[in-house]
């Protein structure tokens, strides 16, 4: 009767293992070694993020749009897509996270972000662009970049200086699912954009007020009077330059692809 629990519990966990080697195998190894194999594959991308402007140039992929980076991470993990094209300093807090994916070396395509401000709002582009200035020369912006980026991560965080005196609101629409750039501590959004931001309030004497949305609903907002400004890691195009005008560019970013490791 022993020997009969004893054979049963054996061929159980060798059901068991069966069943756990056909999950593990259920994910396909990795087929994207550099940007040449790309063509063809099956490319995750943040829904209206340069990124998905890119990875519909490429020829033969089929691209999947999310609504998060993290959601096209998550399939890629799962084996449900091949590559991930997002931002470099997210896909590093992403790899970061997961020990299961790696950045190909050669970075995709070089982009400049700036502010998106709603067509013909000359005297709101020239007091952003003003005050950009001031705190790229002063070295304000470099030590905010500096704060989220780099081996000093941590090191400078952005503080309002005392004494400012404030009159009207800065409403900035969002997508607060871009680490380092803008994502949740707790309840509350911060990031490089949102210190970039308040920065400039300081310099302009406004009230920073924060709307979060999805990505795809940033130039919109702006369009629309519903935001002053667009400040969401956005690159400047010529596509998006037909619906919203640019600041003066505050810093330079690269497109890269995420794969899996294995």
């Amino acid at each position: 009767m022993r020997e009969k629990k004893i054979l049963a519990c054996l061929a159980a966990a060798v059901v068991l293992t069966a069943l756990l080697a056909g999950c593990a195998s259920s994910v396909p190894a990795n087929t994207v070694f550099s940007l040449d194999d790309l063509e063809g594959k099956r490319i995750g991308v943040q829904l209206g993020t340069t990124g998905d402007i890119y990875a519909s140039d490429v020829e033969g992929a089929t691209v999947e749009r999310y609504n998060k980076g993290a959601d096209a991470v998550l399939a890629l993990k799962q084996g449900k897509i091949d590559c991930v094209l997002i931002d470099n300093e997210p896909a590093k807090v992403y790899v970061q996270q997961n020990s299961d994916l790696k950045i190909l070396e050669d970075p995709f395509e070089l982009e400049e972000y700036a502010i998106a401000l709603a067509k013909g709002n000359t005297a709101l582009k020239d007091r952003i662009d003003s005050a950009l200035a001031e705190l790229i020369a002063d070295g304000t912006l470099a030590g905010i970049v500096a704060n989220y980026i780099g081996d000093k991560a941590g090191q400078t965080p952005y503080a309002s200086p005392e004494g400012v005196t404030r009159s009207g609101t800065l409403t900035m629409a969002t997508n607060a699912e871009f680490p380092p750039y803008e994502y949740f501590e707790g309840d509350q959004i911060v990031g490089l954009d949102v210190d970039m931001a308040q920065a400039l309030c300081d310099r302009l004497g406004l009230t920073l007020q924060i709307e979060n949305m999805n990505f795809d609903s940033v130039i919109a907002a702006v369009q629309t009077g519903k935001a002053d400004v667009g400040i969401a890691a956005l690159t400047d195009t010529e596509e998006r330059r037909q619906n919203v005008d640019f600041s003066t560019s505050y810093t330079t970013a690269t497109q890269v692809v995420i794969v899996r490791s294995k």
